[in-house]
């Protein structure tokens, strides 16, 4: 595990999180040991962030090409911000336990206290929230969980681009949104996305392949 600048940053500090020693070019060949070293450095680097003035650390994971990504080797980007981003400034502290209340067929899987559940008006197929729905977020169980999604999403649609962040607001949780269609006018211009799947299918098919996988 090591975290080193990011050699083209696009903001004041910017950072690579390298998930492994071992060639895995995939979260989801990650090992429990490992998920725990990325929890760990994405912890302890926002702690530093603190320290030095830093109101925020956008935590993220862009792996394939379309999502953005120019590396094969599976790691993470810690964007050091002066400000809350709007993304994470806008939400409502109630907004993600009505992702899932009265909802139980949308939840893929449990972690401890932690829930994976596609959003229940997602802007692409498969798009997950993972969350505790106490509040609080155990970020190591959060992790396993990504893993276990992005395990099940490449079982169902084979290799795939996908970006996924952590939200560190009044509800902390990471949002998954697998790359499965291209965002075009209606999308970019209007704001209006068109989701071919629907959410209570997407989450039964999750939840099949991830019992095929384990």
């Amino acid at each position: 595990m090591r975290v080193v600048p990011n050699l083209y940053p696009a903001f004041e500090r910017q950072e690579v999180v390298v998930h492994s020693p071992r060639h895995v070019r995939t979260f989801a060949e990650l090992s429990d040991e490992e998920i725990a070293g990325v929890a760990r450095a994405w912890d302890d680097r926002r702690e530093a962030a603190r320290r030095e003035g830093f109101a925020y650390v956008h935590a993220l994971v862009n792996e394939g090409l379309a999502a953005g990504s120019s590396l094969a080797h599976s790691h993470s980007q810690l964007v050091w911000l002066r400000e809350v981003p709007p993304a994470a400034a806008l939400e409502r502290r109630d907004a993600m336990p009505e992702l899932w209340l009265e909802q139980e067929d949308l939840i893929v899987a449990r972690r401890g206290r932690a829930l994976a559940v596609v959003h229940a008006a997602g802007r692409l197929p498969y798009e997950t929230v993972i969350a505790d729905a106490e509040g609080g977020l155990k970020l190591a169980e959060a992790l396993l969980l990504l893993r276990a999604v992005v395990g099940s999403l490449r079982a169902l649609e084979g290799p795939l681009p996908w970006n996924a962040w952590l939200h560190d607001g009044p509800h902390p949780h990471i949002e998954l949104v697998p790359r499965l269609t291209t965002l075009a006018g209606v999308e970019l211009g209007a704001g209006i996305y068109v989701n071919t799947v629907a959410p209570e299918d997407a989450a039964a098919a999750l939840r099949e392949a991830m019992r095929t996988v384990a």
